[in-house]
């Protein structure tokens, strides 16, 4: 499965993409579909299809991300607030079977 993986392939350094922070276990980079401008994903280097089966040891290190990158996408898209979005199987919108997790800036009236 993993070779399958479009992200994987991107942690692989296969497919091509803009990284906005990497760490040794996670990656931040711009959606190629994106909700709105500055929309980030954080992806896991080692693949796991879902939040039931994640390496809660990278807990700290993604909270971390998460807060550096957020702020900073803020700050560049001239957001006022910010989305953080996981999806857990087909009914809940996942869409690639590897776990992540979208940030998606907003502004007040967006139409989201």
């Amino acid at each position: 499965m993993k070779h399958a993986c479009i992200f994987c392939r991107i942690a692989a350094g296969e497919i091509p993409c803009t990284v906005l922070d990497e760490s040794e276990h996670l990656l931040a980079i711009l959606d190629v579909n994106p909700a709105f401008p500055g929309h980030t994903l954080i992806i896991p280097r080692a693949h796991e299809e879902n939040i039931f089966r994640a390496d809660t040891s990278v807990g700290a290190e993604l909270l971390d991300m998460m807060r550096r990158v957020g702020a900073a996408v803020m700050e560049a898209t001239g957001a006022t607030g910010l989305n953080i979005i996981q999806n857990n199987g087909r009914s809940a919108w996942q869409t690639v079977d590897h776990l992540h997790w979208h940030l998606i800036p907003r502004r007040e009236g967006d139409g989201f």
